[in-house]
């Protein structure tokens, strides 16, 4: 099934944290495809709410933790996409984390009931896995949730789990590494790197998983749409995996910028980011410095997407030195960072670069059945 169609024309589809970097592209994308788009949103004269208005997608004030909200939005729908989160800020206590996505994807699972909707699409996050010790992982691999954000994004995936155990028409996806214009996580990266004052720390050869948004979306939308996906947990991510070395290298490429010579080491910044949030969390203050932010230099991140293809027909198609192009060319767009180089010079910089990109092995092809 291609990804660019609904199931049928015009069907009926919320989607949660429309508002948000994940959450906007995909409303945005299956309203262009042909689907009647609804945004639960908080604040409808918000500025990224009015951007969702004018593209015609209708909007449904009301907040995630509320009940009655999820109820009255879902009224109607054939597919929700749940997306919304709350994602990793230090200025909220741990019991808002849980009231959003756990507490949050109770009142989802509980509105779609009401309503019998016949299927909801479910976002967790490959955070769930945690640092990996098997490259690449899957589906199968042990939880290891390291915060808040993580723990409580798993006991979310749980009360869908056992919905979907229990009979309700559920889809869960993990996605991986999501880049790409619209999103600001990297911004200091290229930032950083085309002045010249990224900081590398630690040998820079921990590995990433990337999902450029476009690609995400695809996938998602093949979770509401693929009859194969209902009761399924898949992993979106990007084909192959880079060193957070060559990650640089390809930002330095297209921002014309220099990577880091110099390493500094871990133990001063763990610390420094401890302290940092140790003093500001009781202030309900968001610190310079977070210990997850750390980690950005320590998790390893490699994942297979070898059953979102099997299952889906999920085929990402951007490469990553494409994303990363394009998204510099987004943030400077928005005034976010200098002029990246031309085209001609990237392709030619990206083409001396040594192919670092490690790739999962292909999938076992499944073997007819006997007659």
């Amino acid at each position: 099934m291609s990804p660019d169609a609904p199931i049928t024309p015009g069907t009926k589809a919320l989607v949660t944290g429309a508002t948000g970097f994940t959450g906007g592209a995909l409303a945005r994308a299956m309203q262009e495809r042909g689907y009647a788009v609804r945004a639960l949103v908080r604040d409808p004269q918000a500025g990224p709410a009015q951007q969702l208005a004018a593209q015609g997608i209708e909007l449904v004030p009301g907040d995630i933790r509320s009940l009655d909200d999820l109820q009255r939005a879902a009224e109607g729908v054939e597919l929700i996409q749940h997306i919304a989160a709350v994602f990793r800020t230090a200025g909220h206590p741990d019991s808002y984390y849980h009231d959003v996505n756990v507490a949050g994807v109770e009142n989802v699972i509980a509105a779609a009931k009401h309503h019998g909707v016949p299927r909801t699409v479910h976002c967790s996050t490959v955070g769930v896995h945690g640092h990996v010790s098997k490259i690449p992982s899957d589906e199968t691999a042990p939880y290891n949730p390291g915060d808040i954000y993580q723990d409580t994004k798993l006991a979310g995936e749980k009360k869908m789990q056992e919905a979907i155990a229990d009979g309700f028409p559920g889809v869960i996806f993990r996605p991986a590494g999501m880049y790409g214009p619209g999103d600001l996580r990297f911004l200091k990266v290229f930032r950083g790197v085309q002045k010249g004052r990224f900081p590398m720390f630690g040998s820079g050869e921990v590995t990433y998983q990337f999902t450029y948004i476009d690609d995400l979306v695809d996938g998602i939308i093949l979770c509401g749409a693929h009859p194969d996906a209902l009761g399924e947990l898949v992993i979106l991510c990007g084909d192959g995996w880079v060193s957070l070395n060559h990650f640089v290298k390809l930002v330095a490429a297209a921002v014309g910028g220099q990577p880091p010579k110099v390493h500094w080491p871990l133990g001063p910044l763990l610390a420094a980011a401890k302290v940092c949030e140790t003093l500001c969390k009781p202030l309900k203050i968001d610190p310079p410095l977070h210990v997850r932010r750390c980690e950005f230099y320590i998790k390893a991140r490699a994942f297979n997407n070898a059953k979102a293809k099997r299952v889906l027909g999920f085929q990402p198609r951007i490469s990553m030195a494409e994303g990363v192009y394009r998204t510099a060319q987004w943030y400077h767009e928005q005034g976010l960072i200098g002029p990246p180089v031309d085209r001609a010079a990237f392709d030619a910089a990206v083409r001396g670069l040594p192919n670092e990109t490690r790739m999962a092995e292909p999938a076992p092809q499944a073997q007819p059945a006997a007659a």
